[in-house]
């Protein structure tokens, strides 16, 4: 089994490979959520326990509010299909955000999407879904105030979304970008880095093969 335990895909370029393609921006978001099955396939071949996807930020609201609304009907289409086949291949899927100015329809689809999946012991593929890194470590602050817990890392890293997900090990991200934008800024403290020029719809099942290479070849010393 890999020694790599999380991986992060910053998902991005699908508005840029649609126009590269000259298709409308809603194809690009629809190819890439079609390639998700097969990354967490691969991810899941590869003995990788963890794999986490960028979907949708707390800054994407700011989005054409018609792409917003597509993404949002896209989600909601795809996140109950997705979890029925990772059902049958043993993936446990996890949503990580804020339920705020999400559909509550979509919400209640995401919890049954989990409970279908909550029993399944091989990799979990994690989505963050309305997902801003600092309002993940200031929710986190809050729950632990209101627990009336002294503000530690420990408390913070208690109630995170999903405190179950380990830290990140590597973050890549698609399209030629060189930023996190904000994702899993608490988890990714120790977090190694890989750029991918290629959109993410263009991503592949040996992309997981070559990320993988990629971080066995990186010395990691934690500050040791």
């Amino acid at each position: 089994m890999s020694e790599l335990k999380h991986l992060g895909i910053i998902a991005d370029g699908n508005r840029r490979w649609a126009k590269e393609n000259g298709l409308p921006k809603i194809e690009g978001h629809r190819r890439g959520f079609n390639k998700i099955e097969t990354l967490v396939n691969a991810a899941a071949e590869a003995g990788i326990p963890y794999i986490s996807f960028f979907v949708f930020s707390t800054e994407n609201w700011g989005r054409e509010a018609s792409e917003v609304s597509y993404l949002m009907d896209l989600a909601s289409s795809m996140v109950l299909k997705l979890a029925k086949k990772f059902a049958k291949s043993n993936i446990r899927m996890l949503v990580l955000g804020s339920r705020e100015r999400v559909d509550p329809k979509l919400v209640s689809l995401a919890e049954k999407a989990e409970k279908l999946t909550e029993n399944c012991t091989g990799t979990t593929a994690c989505f963050c879904f309305n997902y801003g890194g600092e309002q993940e470590i200031a929710d986190a602050a809050n729950k632990a105030l209101a627990a009336g817990e002294k503000i530690t890392p420990e408390t913070i890293r208690k109630h995170l979304y999903k405190p179950e997900v380990p830290d990140v090990d590597m973050i890549v991200r698609t399209s030629g970008e060189e930023r996190i934008s904000g994702y899993m800024l608490w988890r990714a403290a120790y977090a190694e880095f890989y750029f991918l020029k290629k959109y993410f719809p263009e991503m592949e099942a040996a992309d997981i093969e070559n990320i993988l290479k990629e971080y066995n070849k990186r010395s990691r010393r934690f500050g040791k």
